[in-house]
């Protein structure tokens, strides 16, 4: 490793290892792939430096999917933090490939630490650097070395990889992009590879069989790629590397003819191989591929849209604020009518037509007047099911061009769920069923209700699956309920004239602003997951008023507005890794 690779070459850190005094103590062991060095909760005894290979760190915290946290590469240090705080590890790590450790006993540290002062402040430093990047909210640790296999035979791979290749490079990096060329190289040549590139991008085309494992062995994340029009014929079993499928670090790429309109038939691949992500490119689109590339490089920006009722119209300002700032959006989820917004973006249509849609769909009737006998629910749902039904058809979520997912809260496990596959409109169905107010979804054999009832905001599940910038739109922080909006109508008869019936009774508004208010730890969750959080100002528009479209439009557009216009830098450099140039000026 050289002074331009890395900040931690020719360190004190790594010399300690090698110091006479204390070489005794030191203990070098080899890390088989998938295997785990520390769990959290274990006693930080031992300071553990990486000699080759690789390790991840993973979160699990109760009720959340597991948090991919980083990389840690050759050259550095892991449990740092926890052995000089004398804690126990947050953190389970995992090697991601076969790697090779030094471990020295806490008391043998800080006996070197007390003859050379220089460990302990270069420790110091580095502890503090990934603090602040941390706290930034900076990728560290982020994935570098990508792999990309070939599913389909009559799929050229390399000019697919070339293009990305291309496209990172314009993002200011460094890459390169490494053949079967390289199957009988040595392990030395490989790490100087990855030593000299941010990032090294290895493709094994689908007849390459001895390539493809050292591809699997050697990638951060790893990547399936087929042709999109065709169906799954997969022949030839495909073993990948058990620690990249437990992590969730193996995805899947489909290339659409040049001519696709939209997707179909993309689950079929879904069920027949374990991904924990599927993102679509159209052959020869720039645009795709240059998408494709902020995923890889950790600068793809992620939008979370809560739920809210009509309030949630301000999210279509927000968007309409979001793009002609130019700021990209290449992953979207949300909750309740959040989640209805977000899978109107994910559908592609353009500003014109979401507004069209939307309008006709809530504004131009009210969506919640079929009042029913309330035995489950306040109304029978069937105008919610029509129009959603209008304008999804059976839309299946694999086939959408942007990744997306929404969730409803399942009140059989007392959690939320996370609907990533299966169809679209009935995905929506249950992310937008209020309690009391529609009816709820059995999935499974499973009640699911409104999303908003148990995540409101999901930028926390966005954190866990995306690795760039997240903007939060919240609605659901404006005034609440005041003691008017509960009173009973003077006057029946007047009431059912004016109209007004068709917002539904005050308890409509009761339940929707229940279904609908975020906890503080939930509200905390997603502020620390988001990089930006945009909250409108709503105080003015009720819950339940379908007609009020344009005010709280423009609200979310003005508060978008003036958000961004608060960034020292473009949403997708907030999480801007740093390239190995910036390593070489420092």
């Amino acid at each position: 490793m050289t002074d331009q690779t890395h900040p931690l070459t020719g360190s004190a850190l790594a010399r300690l290892f090698s110091d006479p005094e204390i070489s005794g103590e030191a203990v070098a062991f080899s890390l088989p792939g998938g295997a785990t060095l520390y769990d959290s909760g274990e006693a930080a005894d031992h300071l553990y430096f990486v000699r080759a290979g690789r390790l991840a760190a993973i979160r699990h915290e109760e009720g959340m999917d597991p948090h991919f946290l980083g990389i840690i590469r050759p050259g550095e240090p892991v449990g740092e933090m926890a052995m000089i705080a004398g804690t126990h590890h947050s953190a389970k790590v995992v090697a991601l490939r076969d790697t090779e450790i030094l471990a020295l006993p806490r008391a043998a540290f800080f006996q070197a630490a007390d003859r050379d002062s220089r460990v302990m402040v270069e420790l110091a430093r580095l502890m503090i650097l990934r603090t602040r990047q941390s706290a930034a909210k900076l990728s560290v640790g982020d994935p570098s070395v990508f792999g990309f296999i070939g599913l389909t035979r009559d799929l050229k791979l390399m000019p697919q990889v070339q293009a990305l290749a291309h496209a990172i490079r314009r993002l200011g990096y460094t890459v390169t992009v490494v053949g079967a060329e390289a199957q009988t190289a040595s392990p030395e040549w490989f790490s100087n590879t990855e030593l000299r590139h941010d990032f090294v991008l290895y493709v094994a085309e689908a007849k390459a069989h001895g390539w493809k494992a050292v591809v699997g062995r050697q990638s951060d994340r790893l990547f399936l790629v087929a042709r999109g029009e065709t169906e799954p014929n997969l022949t030839e079993p495909i073993t990948l590397p058990d620690p990249l499928v437990t992590q969730g670090l193996v995805d899947l790429i489909l290339i659409q003819r040049p001519v696709c309109v939209r997707p179909s038939g993309s689950q079929a691949w879904l069920d027949a191989v374990e991904v924990a992500r599927l993102f679509h490119i159209r052959d020869k689109d720039q645009a795709h591929y240059e998408r494709m590339a902020r995923h890889l490089t950790g600068m793809a920006v992620g939008l979370v849209l809560s739920g809210g009722g009509a309030r949630a119209y301000a999210h279509i300002g927000a968007i309409k604020a979001l793009r002609e700032h130019g700021t990209p959006i290449d992953y979207v989820c949300g909750a309740s009518m959040g989640a209805v917004i977000a899978a109107a973006l994910a559908m592609d249509w353009p500003d014109t037509e979401i507004d069209q849609r939307i309008r006709k769909a809530f504004v131009d009737s009210s969506p919640l007047d079929d009042i029913d006998f309330p035995m489950i629910a306040m109304t029978r749902g069937d105008k919610v099911n029509e129009r959603l039904n209008e304008h999804f058809d059976n839309q299946e979520i694999a086939d959408l061009w942007l990744p997306f997912f929404c969730v409803s809260s399942n009140l059989t496990a007392g959690a939320y769920h996370l609907h990533n596959t299966g169809n679209l409109r009935k995905a929506l169905r249950a992310s937008i069923s209020l309690p009391g107010i529609l009816p709820p979804v059995i999935f499974n054999k499973q009640v699911l209700v409104d999303g908003a009832v148990m995540k409101n905001l999901p930028a926390d599940v966005m954190r866990s699956l995306h690795r760039g910038p997240i903007v939060a739109v919240d609605v659901s922080r404006a005034r609440g309920l005041s003691e008017h909006d509960v009173e009973r109508p003077e006057s029946v008869w007047r009431w059912l004239w004016s109209g007004q019936w068709r917002q539904g009774p005050p308890i409509v508004a009761l339940l929707m602003r229940a279904a609908t208010v975020s906890t503080s730890r939930d509200l905390i969750a997603s502020r620390e997951a988001s990089d930006v959080l945009v909250l409108p100002n709503l105080s003015n528009i009720d819950i339940r008023n379908w007609q009020a479209f344009d005010p709280a439009v423009a609200a979310g557009y003005a508060a978008m507005r003036e958000a961004l216009a608060k960034l020292h830098h473009p949403v997708t450099d907030l999480r801007r890794r740093p390239s190995l140039s910036d390593f070489s000026l420092a």
